[in-house]
């Protein structure tokens, strides 16, 4: 085992792997850097709406409550993951090849993490949504403790989960085991994460479907319009999530059938990924669209940012000129009145 860790420190173990499993060393092409550039524009903007997506989870206390909880948690995995992919972005390449085992880790082993955090945050809502369902009420404020509690279990458990290969399960010194996609990582590793995903996910669309039958069987007012256009954007989170990642997890569980070196379409799983990575980009589009309470409070930086910027027009204009004002946040909606309920989604706040 110390013969093992001793050789997380080796320059030569990457470009060793990487000679063993790809056909073709790793170069740096036009079409590669053209790709590159535009994985990186498109990492930006995922941060950039996430972070919009917190600042105003955070910032209004109606949007305290275990569902707007959990969609800030998603937020923050996607956030992460815009990170985790830019660094993955500029550290590929030729690059890798310079890489040491360690820091090879520890660039794949973040994407692990954000996208387990993504998987679990995605159950934790189902599970929410379920509870809520049984009890034909959300939880209330004083569960927060809970919730919390809750989220921070669901990381520990993806930084366990995207740290198991650092911690030595791994294919260092065994390079038949290698995965042709991720040259350091262990088949078997990589065909058990992909396995843990699709049963998660495959129980959240059984919960749904089980919730579902149990809102339309009902009767009840509280139970019926409301929760069925909450179930409307979680589910279309949902599938996203699957449409974006399912081509992924395909591609990664072909390199574990796979012989080393026989299936060609191997080499280009970094457009795989790619498409993938609009996932995170999407989910904040879902949210404020499916919301007008949260699509305000998003919207509120960027009025702000317009605000200045035509009081700063207004210095250059002439003194007899007035700034017309800008419309109110309620304004968003045409003819509609803008709802105070603090229930994330619920019918009276849909579109």
């Amino acid at each position: 085992m110390g013969n093992l860790y001793s050789e997380y420190l080796s320059p030569s173990k990457v470009p060793e792997h990487y000679n063993y499993t790809k056909e073709t060393p790793v170069t740096e092409t036009p079409s590669r850097q053209v790709a590159s550039a535009l994985i990186i524009l498109l990492c930006c903007a995922i941060v950039v709406e996430n972070l919009l997506v917190l600042i105003a989870v955070a910032r209004n206390s109606k949007f305290h409550s275990a569902m707007y909880l959990f969609l800030g948690n998603l937020a923050a995995s996607d956030l992460l993951a815009g990170v985790a992919f830019i660094a993955n972005t500029l550290l590929s390449g030729p690059f890798t090849l310079r890489l040491t085992p360690v820091q090879w880790f520890a660039r794949e082993g973040s994407a692990f993490i954000t996208l387990s955090a993504s998987v679990f945050s995605l159950l934790a809502i189902a599970i929410e949504r379920q509870v809520a369902i049984a009890k034909v009420k959300l939880y209330g404020s004083d569960k927060s403790c809970r919730m919390l509690l809750l989220i921070a279990a669901s990381w520990l458990i993806s930084m366990v989960l995207g740290g198991l290969p650092i911690l030595g399960w791994n294919c260092l010194g065994r390079l038949e085991a290698c995965s042709t996609v991720l040259p350091l990582y262990a088949k078997p590793y990589v065909l058990c994460v992909v396995t843990i995903f699709s049963v998660i996910l495959s129980a959240i669309v059984a919960l749904y479907v089980r919730i579902y039958c149990v809102v339309r069987s009902s009767q009840a007012d509280v139970a019926g319009q409301q929760t069925l256009a909450l179930l409307k954007t979680v589910t279309i989170v949902l599938g996203v999530f699957i449409v974006c990642w399912l081509p992924a997890f395909s591609i990664l569980l072909l390199d574990y059938a796979c012989p080393v070196r026989a299936c060609p379409v191997l080499y280009k799983a970094h457009y795989f990924f790619a498409f993938a990575t609009l996932n995170s980009l999407l989910n904040p589009v879902i949210y404020t669209w499916r919301s007008r309470d949260l699509r305000r409070e998003v919207l509120r930086p960027l009025q702000c940012w317009r605000r200045a910027a035509g009081v700063q027009g207004r210095g250059d204009r002439t003194p007899g000129h007035r700034l017309l004002p800008l419309r109110s946040s309620s304004s968003l909606e045409r003819g509609t009145h803008m709802p105070t309920s603090p229930t994330l989604l619920e019918g009276n706040t849909m579109v």
